[in-house]
């Protein structure tokens, strides 16, 4: 199974970063590959932690699939777990941490990936192209941090959403 692992440092605050993707919703308007995102549901698991289920549909020349996820966030650490639902994939798994560095004024994204196609055939079609996409997701997490927040110095903190708001989206 395919595995990656990368680390990024970036000139945002690690609540930020958690923000931008613990917001799946905007994923079409700037992540790799992704065409269309819906959320089929919202809701709190067992311990109060927020969980999104929504379905991606992806991309790359002729070739599409569509594949849904279990969104684990969880904001106080901040860290985001995927896991894998439906779709192409036999196994998907992948999971975002936020490690301040410089007293909390940045922070170093560390995201890693494991996943294996179901088919061979797709696996070898589509596997070098998730690779460089996937490889490519912090940066393009960075390029969407500086256009919701600005220049770092003068990023606002995101704001926090109720519970309440969270499940009713």
């Amino acid at each position: 199974m395919p595995t990656f692992e990368t680390t990024r440092r970036v000139a945002f605050t690690p609540q930020q970063m958690y923000a931008l993707v613990a917001d799946v919703d905007s994923y079409p308007q700037f992540l790799p590959l992704c065409e269309a995102l819906s959320v089929r549901s919202r809701s709190m698991d067992a311990n109060g932690l927020p969980v999104i289920v929504a379905t991606m549909d992806v991309g790359y020349k002729a070739i599409r699939e569509r594949f849904t996820t279990k969104v684990e966030l969880t904001p106080e650490a901040p860290a985001v777990r995927v896991t894998y639902l439906d779709g192409p994939f036999h196994h998907l798994e992948n999971r975002w941490r936020f490690v301040p560095v410089n007293g909390g004024q940045s922070c170093d994204i560390v995201f890693w990936l494991d996943y294996e196609f179901k088919s061979p055939f797709l696996g070898l079609l589509m596997g070098a192209m998730f690779d460089r996409a996937f490889r490519k997701f912090s940066e393009a997490f960075e390029t969407r941090a500086r256009t919701i927040y600005g220049s770092p110095a003068h990023a606002p903190a995101p704001s926090l959403v109720s519970r309440e708001e969270f499940i009713s989206g």
